[in-house]
C-alpha cells in the first residue's frame, strides 16, 4: 500500500471514529435509527462474556476486541473487520480500550436477503463450492469500505434521509464485501441449496427449539444430508457438534435466567430442557468453571449483571 493510500485509510478511520465518539457520548450502546446499525463505546477492557453473534458485520474504528469460537480466536481492530454469517455462540471481550482512547465500533446486521438479491442484480455468480466454511471470518478494512460506513453513520444527523439512503449505502457495503476476500464465503451462504445455507437453517431451528430433545437424524434429514455429512458441515461452520451447540444454548440461557431473572439453578435447568439437576450442574461447571450458585455470586460481585446476547 502506498503512502497516499495509507493516508486516505487513516483519514477515513479517524473520521468514522470521531462520528462514533460523538454519537455515543450519552449512550455507549447507541442505536441511531438506521436499520440494523448499533454504535458501541467501551472505555475499559472487559472480561470474557458469552454472546451469540447473529449474522452481522463488526467494524472497529478505534480499539480492539477478541472473539473465541470453539478453540479458535478472532481479533478485530482498526485494520480488520469481523463477519459472522450465521448465528454463532462465542466468548467475547474488549482487549484494548481506555478513557482517553475508548473502543469505538459499530455492528451492522448482515442482511442475507439483500445479499442474495445483490448477487442477482450485479450478475455475480453463485458459489460453486458446496463445502461449508467457518461461519466467522476476518478481513482487512479498505478505505472505500470505511467511506461507505462513514456515510451510513452520517445519516444519524439527517434522519429524514434514512429511509431512502440507508438501504442504498447498506447495499454498497455488501457489494464491496462481495468484492473482497470474503466474497466467496458470502456468496456461499447466500446461495440456495448450498451446504452453508442448509446449516444456517439448522442453526436457526436449534436456536428456536433448544429446549427440545435433539434428534440429529431428523435435523440432518430436514437439511437434506446424511447424518455423517450433516455432522461434518455443522462442525465446519460452527466449530461444534450439534449436541455441543444445543448444550451451549441451554447453559447460557440458564445463566441468563439466574443472573437477570433471579431463577434458582433447578428451575433454570428445567426451563432450558434439562431433566437432571445434577447433570446440569456438572455441565455448567465444565462450561463456566464454577457451579451455578458460585458463578452467579461471582458475576454479581464483579458487576457483570447481564449475559450479552449480541455482537456489541
Amino acid at each position: 500500500m502506498s503512502k497516499n493510500e495509507m493516508d486516505k485509510l487513516n483519514s477515513a478511520r479517524m473520521a468514522l471514529a470521531k462520528q462514533i465518539y460523538r454519537l455515543t457520548e450519552k449512550d455507549d450502546h447507541f442505536e441511531p435509527g438506521i436499520p440494523g446499525l448499533m454504535l458501541v463505546r467501551y472505555e475499559t477492557p472487559t472480561d470474557p462474556m458469552s454472546a451469540i453473534y447473529e449474522p452481522c458485520i463488526c467494524l472497529v474504528a478505534q480499539g480492539a476486541k477478541r472473539v473465541q469460537l470453539g478453540d479458535e480466536e478472532y481479533i478485530y481492530d482498526e485494520n480488520h473487520l469481523l463477519i459472522s454469517s450465521v448465528g454463532l455462540p462465542v466468548i467475547a471481550n474488549v482487549t484494548r480500550a481506555s478513557k482517553e482512547e475508548p473502543l469505538l465500533s459499530l455492528v451492522l446486521k448482515l442482511d442475507l436477503r439483500m445479499l442474495a438479491q445483490l448477487m442477482v442484480d450485479s450478475n455475480l455468480p453463485a458459489s460453486l463450492n458446496k463445502q461449508s466454511g467457518r461461519g466467522m471470518a476476518i478481513c482487512e478494512v479498505s478505505e472505500p469500505l470505511l467511506d461507505s460506513f462513514q456515510r451510513l453513520v452520517g445519516l444519524a444527523d439527517t434522519p429524514d434521509d434514512i429511509p431512502i439512503l440507508s438501504p442504498l449505502i447498506h447495499k454498497e457495503i455488501l457489494y464491496r464485501l462481495l468484492r473482497s476476500d470474503l466474497g466467496p464465503r458470502l456468496r456461499q451462504i447466500a446461495t440456495g441449496g448450498s451446504h452453508a445455507q442448509q446449516i444456517a437453517h439448522a442453526i436457526g431451528w436449534l436456536k428456536e427449539n433448544y429446549t427440545k430433545q435433539l434428534k440429529v437424524e431428523g435435523l440432518a434429514k430436514e437439511s437434506g444430508m446424511s447424518v455423517s455429512t450433516f455432522h461434518h458441515h455443522f462442525r465446519a461452520t460452527t466449530a461444534m457438534s450439534p449436541l455441543q451447540f444445543q448444550k451451549w444454548l441451554r447453559l447460557h440461557e440458564a445463566r441468563r435466567l439466574m443472573l437477570s431473572e433471579s431463577q434458582d439453578a433447578t428451575t433454570a435447568a428445567m426451563l432450558v430442557g434439562y431433566e437432571s439437576p445434577s447433570q446440569f450442574s456438572r455441565e455448567y461447571k465444565r462450561q463456566f468453571g464454577a457451579p451455578p450458585l458460585r458463578d452467579i455470586k461471582n458475576l454479581n460481585r464483579t458487576g457483570q449483571t447481564k449475559v450479552v446476547t449480541g455482537a456489541a
